[in-house]
């Protein structure tokens, strides 16, 4: 099992830099467009996390040191590290950042591994599909009737369901914005890249490069 982001990784493709293909007409529109706002929302993204640091860092501070305890840092917290996830799920699998097993990628021939990651695309946008959907009937749930968190702060649900609802929907139009790259253009295109450091790489020399390149 490896990571896009892994140290080793990062390293094999700073020596081996391929200049990314620049999609033509409106797919290329499309493709630019996301990349622009995933570029904003890794941005929010991190913004959230160190925001949810600094509130637990605070609620720890006035709970030990000034002894007046604080019932609103744990689901601040939850929701802005729920808002970081779903956002930037587009923005990682644009880059191919989530985490795969690659142990196969070695023994398939090119041809084999084009097609399991399609079928693996393919059925990641069913699913993504599915998970928007419902999280946007949650959301219109929780809108219309006013739901509320439990808890004596209580603040309104419809907030962590338009996170989820939105960036569930970013990543379903990443994976079909990819999978009509893949099978226009080729898989370099589509951001299929090499078999990344572990037993796929060791076993496997052949890249994962054939194909029409725009």
């Amino acid at each position: 099992m490896s990571h896009a982001f892994d140290a080793a990784s990062a390293a094999s493709e700073t020596a081996q830099a391929v200049p990314e293909p620049r999609i033509p007409g409106v797919l290329g529109h499309l493709d630019r467009g996301m990349k622009a706002i995933n570029r904003v929302i890794m941005l929010l993204g991190g913004l959230a996390l160190v925001c949810a640091c600094l509130v637990l860092s605070y609620s720890v501070v006035v709970r030990y040191a000034l002894h007046e305890p604080t019932d609103w840092q744990d689901e601040m917290a939850v929701f802005l590290i729920v808002g970081a996830t779903f956002f930037s799920a587009a923005a990682v699998q644009a880059k191919r950042g989530h985490v795969a097993i690659e142990a196969l990628s070695g023994l398939l021939s090119p041809r084999v591994n084009r097609a399991r990651l399609l079928m693996a695309d393919i059925v990641s946008v069913v699913f993504v599909t599915f998970f928007a959907w419902k999280s946007w009937t949650l959301l219109h749930e929780a809108w219309v009737d006013g739901q509320v968190s439990q808890s004596s702060w209580g603040p309104p649900l419809w907030i962590p369901y338009a996170l989820m609802a939105v960036g569930m929907s970013f990543l379903g139009l990443q994976f079909v914005l990819q999978i009509v790259e893949a099978l226009t253009y080729g898989p370099r295109a589509a951001g299929w890249a090499d078999p990344k450091v572990g037993l796929g790489a060791d076993l496997g020399k052949k890249p994962l490069t054939t194909g029409t390149h725009p």
